[in-house]
């Protein structure tokens, strides 16, 4: 099966070159730094040699986000480590440019396609010392080349759900043998720990997830729009996808009967719909601005759209209700769900759609603690928002201290762990 994989990522290759191209004129890459992905001449290699490079590879934004504080902390207690951090959609790689800008030994580049030839000249040019992959970032080729080349891989926060271990047991033999190549696992729930055993993976250790690890000053989240967000009533929609900002909308005219100044904050999963977005409050005849980061909200305007990622704890700081979006679409049920880790750490109720394939274990917490609740239709969100915008203090603030404790308790297990594995793996 490996070489068959190897074989079809060879011949795609220029197709995928295409492909990318597609996606940069859409918008969907970042305008130059696309062609780190595709082209060894792009690596833009920075590193110390006298120190060791430690690489963390986290695909998106809720993966980037939870290695933040393990990458602070490791900074923190070892000296002479240089950390290359990848990622590979154009969202988490601008999260991860501001979260790292004042560490000059961490590095931020996007991770190639996963084709030999570019794989094994990435490793050759970098030369990581130990590998983490996050989440469910399994790519074969890498994989391959790094148990070739000697270099010590580990898997955090590792992810396997029914649908993705039936498809990997279609190919048996195949994936014991990739997943051999781990060193140590660490397992992010015990559903994933169980599929890893099954496979015979060795060191799998289960800590609890690392996206309830919390390194969040509430103090330090500034914006210039506090006082419109103290003044106003408002409610804030999440990481939504195209079909459900209709349905926000929605809600916001209902709302509106009862709060004539009611204001709907909208954040996009994919900012480069705003416009769309826009046109959309348009043919409802409602005011909107797009928000730059560090705009100021208008007053006359009622449908605020945020264009800037990392910015959404600046609303949630103040928000009593957010609804968490890839939650309400059918087609997509397979793989729903955002995360509302965010929001509830900092004391909002959440709501959601009933599709939340991907963090069900998540909102089964929040659901036991009365945090989180599904809602079916636009009247169930509009009468659920109404209940929290009456009421005179956000509703959460004792779970999300309890919370913040699990995600701390969370770190210092998983740092434990990560120390461990460094030291024997890079001396």
């Amino acid at each position: 099966m490996y070489k068959v994989y190897r074989i079809i990522t060879f011949i795609s290759y220029p197709l995928i070159v295409l492909l990318f191209i597609y996606r940069k004129i859409l918008g969907k890459e970042h305008k130059t730094r696309y062609k780190e992905k595709l082209f060894s001449s792009c690596f833009d290699v920075t590193r110390k040699k006298e120190n060791k490079l430690i690489w963390f590879h986290a695909a998106s934004i809720g993966e980037m986000n939870s290695i933040i504080p393990i990458i602070n902390k490791l900074n923190e207690k070892h000296l002479n480590l240089d950390f290359l951090v990848t990622s590979v959609t154009f969202s988490s790689g601008k999260i991860a440019e501001e979260k790292f800008k004042h560490l000059k030994n961490v590095n931020h580049r996007y991770f190639p396609v996963d084709v030999r030839f570019l794989i094994s000249k990435f490793l050759n040019k970098w030369k990581p010392n130990v590998i983490f992959l996050v989440d469910s970032e399994i790519w074969p080729n890498l994989i391959n080349l790094a148990k070739k080349n000697k270099i010590p891989l580990a898997l955090i926060n590792a992810r396997l759900t029914k649908k993705s271990f039936n498809r990997w047991m279609m190919f048996e033999t195949s994936a014991r043998e990739i997943f051999s190549h781990f060193k140590l696992c660490l397992a992010s729930n015990e559903e994933t720990k169980n599929f890893l055993n099954k496979l015979n993976v060795k060191n799998v250790l289960s800590v609890g997830n690392i996206k309830l690890i919390n390194d969040t000053n509430i103090e330090n989240i500034k914006t210039i729009n506090e006082k419109v967000l103290t003044k106003r009533k408002f409610w804030c929609a999440s990481s939504t996808h195209e079909g459900e900002e209709l349905f926000c909308l929605n809600v916001h005219t209902e709302l509106k009967k009862k709060y004539r100044d009611i204001i709907t904050i909208i954040a996009p999963r994919h900012i480069e719909r705003n416009n769309k977005i826009k046109m959309l409050c348009e043919d409802l005849n409602l005011n909107s601005q797009i928000l730059n980061r560090n705009d100021k909200i208008s007053e006359d305007k009622e449908v605020i759209i945020i264009n800037s990622f990392g910015s959404l704890l600046e609303y949630f700081k103040f928000a009593r209700s957010v609804f968490v979006g890839k939650s309400l679409l059918k087609r997509l049920q397979n793989d729903s769900g955002q995360s509302p880790i965010d929001a509830a750490k900092l004391g909002c109720k959440i709501y959601h759609g009933p599709f939340v394939y991907n963090f069900k274990e998540i909102y089964n917490i929040l659901k036991k603690n009365k945090i989180s609740c599904q809602v079916n239709t636009e009247n169930d969100l509009a009468k659920e928002l109404i209940k929290d915008l009456e009421s005179e203090v956000q509703l959460n603030k004792s779970f999300s201290n309890s919370f913040n404790d699990l995600g701390n308790r969370t770190l210092i297990d998983t740092m434990n762990i990560i120390d461990k594995f460094l030291i024997n793996e890079t001396h």
